[in-house]
């Protein structure tokens, strides 16, 4: 039995008790609250994680806003062009997910290209018929610095610690540029240096930040069904 996910289930299981009309949750926890779950979202199943649980009726109602939320943080509607993800976690997973779903041709890259293949694998399982079907392949880091993108995610913990995101992803600052949407999932400090790269070179670059105020705002709306207050949000987790 897998402790660590038993004692998140049990912890879960007595939230409601406590007053509490849902919760958000992160890593390593994402799968174990899909498996929790007694119904999910189309999004949650097909993504293979919940990062929203909502306890209503007896129940546990399954959600993932890590994709509407990305998709909310954009500057712009996804375009059929090319993306690149790079990582293979509960993260990527979703923004995989989601830019395929919106129709773009999604590259993934992880440090480990085993665990890229399995998670294509795996999204490509779960779209077969729909938009998201035949749209997802994983590269090399080879393939990657030979192929041009209109939009790269980062969904790796490289910046976390302000490490050199071009000493340990294979992307080149030279290529980035006018036309292109920068998004680094990292979170912590105001800017990363992958986006402030970006921007300096002329791509519009997307905070970590921006992302987890968007889906914790549609959390807000699946728990309250009011309209969230972005500005206040944005203060409060720039605060943190």
């Amino acid at each position: 039995i897998d402790l660590e996910a038993a004692e998140f289930a049990g912890r879960t299981r007595e939230l409601p008790s406590e007053g509490f009309a849902g919760v958000n949750v992160t890593i390593p926890h994402k799968e174990a609250a899909l498996a929790l779950a007694d119904e999910a979202s189309e999004a949650a199943a097909e993504i293979g994680a919940a990062n929203t649980l909502s306890f209503r009726d007896g129940g546990i109602q399954a959600d993932n806003t890590d994709a509407s939320g990305l998709l909310a943080a954009l500057p712009g509607p996804v375009g059929e062009g090319p993306a690149l993800v790079l990582g293979a976690g509960g993260s990527a997973r979703a923004a995989i997910w989601a830019l395929a779903g919106q129709g773009a041709s999604v590259s993934v890259w992880n440090r480990t290209p085993e665990r890229a293949d399995e998670l294509v694998r795996g999204l490509a399982r779960a779209g077969e018929g729909t938009p998201a079907e035949g749209r997802l392949r994983a590269v090399t880091a080879e393939q990657v610095r030979s192929n041009g993108y209109e939009l790269i995610v980062n969904s790796t913990a490289i910046g976390m610690r302000d490490e050199d995101p071009f000493e340990h992803l294979p992307l080149e600052p030279e290529r980035l540029g006018r036309g292109m949407v920068v998004v680094d999932l990292v979170y912590a400090g105001s800017e990363s240096r992958l986006v402030r790269e970006a921007r300096e070179r002329g791509a519009s670059g997307v905070e970590g930040v921006e992302v987890l105020v968007r889906q914790g705002a549609d959390s807000l709306r699946i728990w309250t069904g009011r309209e969230p207050p972005l500005d206040v949000m944005r203060r409060a987790a720039r605060a943190t």
